[in-house]
């Protein structure tokens, strides 16, 4: 599936209402995506691919991932991209992908690392992202996050590999 690897035992299906009000670290968060406790399958897949439903799956398990993702949403998403790559490059970073997310405004960077723990991931994200900052308005959030509950920790499946 989109070169990308999602081992768990679970996934997550957006739906049109809120599903779940989680209470994490003095806030308050509304899901409106619903856990559902099968593995992902092939036929899934493919109907997010025809956008028939939105489906997220767990960056962490067990505290720990495997991808570094960063979302970018906004107008000036070829400037994101040029940037990325080329500070994915100035930092020597050659195992990543590019994906275009729900429309051509939204892009996908997938990290690959191995098993780093939620506090390393914060670590190297944060790094990421003040270089971007340097160079553009932000406009992308870093996942995974542990300013976030686990269930916001999740990232939508990616719909067209674009690099």
């Amino acid at each position: 599936m989109l070169d990308l690897e999602f081992s768990s035992e679970y996934y997550y299906i957006k739906r049109s209402t809120i599903v779940e009000k989680i209470r994490f670290d003095n806030r308050t968060f509304y899901a409106k995506f619903e856990r559902i406790d099968e593995p992902l399958t092939p036929l899934i897949v493919e109907q997010h691919l025809h956008r028939e439903y939105t489906i997220a799956v767990p960056l962490l398990e067990e505290n720990k991932t495997n991808y570094l993702v960063i979302e970018y949403n906004g107008e000036a998403y070829e400037r994101f991209y040029h940037l990325v790559k080329h500070l994915l490059k100035t930092l020597q970073i050659t195992h990543y992908h590019i994906y275009e997310g729900k429309n051509i405004e939204r892009l996908q960077l997938f990290i690959e690392v191995d098993k780093l723990t939620l506090e390393e991931a914060d670590e190297q994200l944060a790094t990421l992202s003040s270089a971007l900052k340097e160079r553009m308005t932000k406009n992308w959030k870093c996942l995974p996050s542990s300013t976030l509950p686990i269930e916001y920790n999740i990232v939508t499946l990616p719909y067209k590999r674009i690099d």
